[in-house]
């Protein structure tokens, strides 16, 4: 068994090699691209300086770029270690300053959007909190039935939800200021864009976690002995945190560097939208600056959470005491199976319908034309029936997403397994915003709907990583599974029967929960000109290409994003249904063949 000072080593080791290899294939970004970064660095710095010889000559020897890529990513190494970041290659401004400024002002955005995160998370999970306290939860039917609205607002676009505030808020109202960066008031509109969905995921791990505590025994005997509803309620709330906690920690740094979208709406001076720039102008020395900013931040941000975690554990971690939920036999009602039908029904008849028609049509006469009989849900600006494209955009939104969510999964389980390789590469690998990811693929393969499938996988599987992670430290440090080592149960059985049976649950159903996000990733890319390209019908391009005529056209716009929510539905409703099997374990059949002979004798 590995001792835990040498898992702490295997730990910092692991994040040490992911850090390291992440700031590697920045700093090869001019070159994995193929395009001169002398040609890039020079048109970033003048547009109208015609691109010479002579000048992308100088270019070169200014920045030593002909001395490869080994020699300026060794001598930038060596200037880091010495705190020098560098001069921008663009304005020959010291980097620092820039990185440290923008991480201040996304710093800022994140506080303030894990904030309204963490007060919508306890709104959504409070229902099943209470009940669970009082003992008024049906444990077998899944929680407090907040699934839908938790899946409503995940399923919302950040960059959607920006557009429609500032348009509802800023426009209309004139409530707040609709971009910048001077006063308090600039911090409202991209705190809620970013809040709203990272506490609707938030609440819907949160309210996943209770009922499972609130079955465990010592809930029972707490009850029993006289424990008043809110004792049991705050200490159900301590056992179920630990598995959230990991999330925590990954939707911050995603609030952080994850925030390009938003930052690119309003305006706001942030770090990633700092590194988006750098990435488009090949501006090496401000790129490696702003990633190894925000790798550092992701790997801060997971080592306060795994300390957080270990401390409201406690012994139960070390002296493998901890209590888990027995498993019962779960049942759906009716109305938890017709959500899920009812959801993939409507997108079946949308999908189908739009398939039967012409995505590329162009009906010049009826340009952003509302709903019609020959056009059902109206046009978009070019005048194509949206419908139709919404149909033919399925396949490629839908179908992809898919592939990714199940990779994702399946990478989690194994290195689930592996905590110093789920604690160190899946920290780094989450600090990457998936736009630079996105932006460094494409440097390769090109814009396009492959390049944005990889890169969405590259950044999607830490999250289900370090759930898997949690639950298998905590499953291995149960107080049964140390009984059944202490019988002499072998390692394979107890791994086959106990450890895969407690984890792989609970993490697919985050992975089907995580299916939204996937979906907004690539849509996201799709938005920003990094995925598929016009006039492919991808969703996340037809919103992209209809939110400069969100006033004169909604339903261009909201039809794309129905479609997005019907699909969070159909992914959280599929994720909250009892598994088939539930209860009816080789432990548990092997209990019912042992009572009956007795059943037999009685008769």
């Amino acid at each position: 068994m590995t001792t835990p000072r040498k898992e702490r080593t295997g730990v910092l080791l692991a994040r040490a090699a992911a850090l390291l290899a992440v700031v590697t294939v920045v700093g090869l970004l001019p070159w994995l691209s193929g395009r001169d970064p002398a040609l890039s660095v020079l048109r970033a710095r003048s547009a109208e300086q015609e691109p010479t010889e002579e000048a992308l000559r100088a270019v070169r020897e200014q920045l030593g770029l002909e001395s490869g890529p080994v020699a300026l990513l060794g001598d930038w190494f060596g200037a880091v270690v010495r705190g020098d970041f560098g001069r921008s290659w663009v304005s020959g401004s010291e980097v620092l300053p820039s990185v440290l400024s923008g991480l201040g002002v996304s710093l800022a955005l994140m506080g303030a959007a894990l904030f309204l995160a963490l007060v919508l998370a306890c709104a959504l999970c409070a229902r099943t909190l209470i009940r669970g306290a009082r003992g008024t939860l049906d444990t077998r039917g899944g929680g407090g039935g907040t699934g839908a609205p938790a899946a409503a607002l995940t399923a919302l676009p950040e960059f959607l939800i920006a557009a429609l505030l500032m348009v509802a808020l800023s426009v209309w109202l004139g409530w707040f200021p609709p971009y910048g960066w001077q006063e308090p008031r600039h911090l409202v509109l991209p705190a809620l864009a970013l809040g709203i969905p990272a506490g609707g995921l938030l609440g819907r791990l949160a309210e996943d976690a209770l009922p499972a505590v609130f079955t465990e025994r010592w809930v029972e005997l707490w009850r029993s002995s006289g424990c008043t509803a809110g004792r049991i309620g705050r200490a159900a709330l301590r056992r179920a945190l630990p598995a959230v906690l990991p999330q925590l920690g990954l939707v911050a740094v995603g609030l952080t560097g994850g925030a390009v979208a938003v930052e690119t709406v309003f305006a706001v001076p942030g770090i990633g939208r700092t590194a988006l720039g750098a990435a488009e102008s090949q501006d090496l020395p401000l790129l490696q600056g702003s990633v190894l900013a925000l790798v550092l931040l992701g790997l801060l941000a997971g080592l306060i959470a795994q300390t957080a975690r270990r401390w409201m554990l406690g012994p139960g971690l070390r002296d493998a005491s901890l209590s888990l939920a027995a498993r019962r036999p779960a049942r759906a009602s009716r109305l938890r199976v017709a959500v899920p039908v009812g959801c993939a029904m409507l997108l079946l008849v949308v999908i189908g319908w739009g398939l039967l028609l012409d995505p590329l049509y162009v009906d010049t006469a009826a340009r952003l034309g509302a709903p019609s009989g020959a056009h059902p849900l109206g046009t978009d600006a070019l005048g194509r029936d949206v419908l139709a494209r919404v149909g033919h955009g399925a396949a490629t939104t839908v179908g992809i997403a898919v592939l990714v969510c199940l990779g994702s999964y399946l990478l989690a389980m194994i290195v689930g397994f592996l905590p110093a390789l789920a604690s160190g590469a899946s920290e780094t690998a989450n600090a990457v915003p998936p736009v630079i990811a996105g932006i460094l693929v494409a440097a390769v393969l090109g814009p396009g709907s492959l390049g944005a499938s990889i890169a969405v996988a590259l950044v999607s599987w830490p999250a289900l990583a370090a759930h898997a992670a949690a639950l298998v430290q905590e499953t291995r440090a149960a107080g049964h599974l140390t009984a059944q080592r202490a019988i002499g149960s072998p390692p394979r059985w107890i791994l086959l029967h106990h450890l895969l049976p407690a984890v792989a649950g609970p993490v697919a159903r985050h992975a089907v929960l995580r299916l939204p996000g996937i979906a907004l990733a690539l849509a996201s890319l799709g938005f920003l000109g990094l995925g598929a390209q016009p006039p492919a019908p991808e969703w996340g391009l037809t919103l992209s290409e209809s939110l400069p005529y969100v006033e004169r056209a909604p339903w261009a716009v909201l039809t794309p994003a129905a479609m997005l929510l019907l699909l969070a539905m159909l992914a959280v409703s599929l994720s909250t249904l009892p598994a088939p099997a539930a209860g009816r374990g080789p432990i548990a059949r092997a209990r019912a063949r042992a009572l009956r002979p007795e059943r037999s004798t009685a008769r």
